[in-house]
């Protein structure tokens, strides 16, 4: 019997398993898994923000506290 290469699939620890023969309890955790990712991506993001931010704000308290120095 040929193999369906349309066939959902999902990957754990090396192992390939097909969609269709999880059972639904192994299935909502898949669900669960993928929105876990989703969330962690998007507190990724938020963080490489805020970073970009804190440099940001950083070089300009630096350029205000070079105004004192060279005043003085």
């Amino acid at each position: 019997m040929a193999e369906d290469n349309n066939e959902q699939k999902v990957t754990v620890d090396g192992v390939e398993y097909k969609l269709a023969d999880v059972s639904e309890t192994a299935k909502a955790h898949i669900v669960n898994i993928q929105f876990v990712d989703l969330q962690l991506q998007q507190l990724n993001n938020e963080l490489a923000v805020s970073d970009t931010a804190r440099i940001g704000y950083t070089n300009a308290l630096k350029g205000e506290l070079a105004k004192i120095v060279d005043s003085e």
